[in-house]
């Protein structure tokens, strides 16, 4: 297993930021290690951003004592995962769960074993995980594509036709904070969460996948002093509260967000007035 602390960033100084500076504070670079755990503890609401992909044995979820200071990972946690990888399974104290591509699952609070492996060896499972504090223990819960509440936004003509799943969310799978789902845009449209926004009552996590040997140019900062990183296949972005967070890509993509924060209203967001927008 490997881990890293990122610290939180105050929005003045990073108007003074290089690109490697942004880079080292807020991209994650490499989400999956074969056959390990990698984890990165934000201080952004402390969400936890994991990565796994079992390849030639199955992967015990750690506790990430030096982060957590628990026994077990999830004794005062909780954790959505979305696989976007072949199939595989998480075994949830006994319970074997089975994930495909794209499909969800919640596991709460008190949980104290979780077992992920990939079906095949060849075409691996990639389990990527969001994990936020909890103070309640709610059930686990598995959501395939055709449980997720599917909301269709954008157009063809302004580049950013696309389709939002939500898995976990105050309508959906229940939790104590953790949002979370994925976006997809259609095929000939790049831009996503635009026009944009900042929430300041949560943080966001954005992990890019299905973009093959393309790239995302993910804009972050202040609305009036945006700035942007270059980022590629299977990356992931760490967003602060008074962030924007949007992309455009060099053709079309999908990506899972995930949020925590003090609420779980989906469209509890600050739009910002494109006059402003610099």
């Amino acid at each position: 297993m490997k881990s890293e602390i990122r610290y939180a960033s105050d929005p003045k100084n990073v108007r003074h930021y290089t690109t490697e500076k942004l880079r080292e504070d807020f991209l994650i670079e490499n989400v999956f290690e074969d056959d390990q755990t990698r984890a990165v503890y934000s201080m952004f609401d402390r969400m936890i951003i994991l990565g796994i992909r079992s390849v030639n044995r199955p992967v015990q979820l750690e506790a990430f004592a030096d982060l957590t200071k628990s026994e077990y990972f999830l004794q005062r946690r909780e954790l959505g995962v979305i696989n976007i990888g072949g199939k595989g399974t998480v075994t949830v104290d006994d319970t074997v769960y089975e994930l495909d591509k794209k499909e969800c699952l919640y596991v709460g609070m008190g949980k104290k074993e979780v077992i992920f492996q990939s079906a095949q060896s060849d075409t691996p499972a990639e389990f990527y995980i969001n994990s936020s504090p909890a103070h309640h223990e709610y059930p686990t819960v598995k959501a395939t594509l055709s449980d997720a509440n599917r909301v269709d936004l954008g157009s063809a003509e302004t580049s950013n036709e696309r389709t939002i799943f939500q898995y976990i969310h105050e309508d959906g799978i229940q939790s104590c904070q953790l949002v979370m789902g994925f976006t997809e845009l259609k095929p000939g449209s790049v831009w996503n969460t635009f026009p944009p926004h900042t929430h300041l009552r949560r943080m966001e996590v954005y992990f890019y996948f299905d973009l093959g040997d393309q790239l995302v140019m993910h804009f972050m900062g202040e609305p009036e002093e945006t700035r942007h990183l270059v980022m590629k296949d299977g990356q992931a972005v760490i967003s602060p509260e008074w962030s924007i967070h949007a992309g455009a890509g060099t053709a079309a993509y999908a990506f899972v967000w995930g949020m925590a924060g003090e609420n779980q209203s989906f469209t509890d967001m600050d739009p910002v007035d494109l006059n402003t927008f610099k």
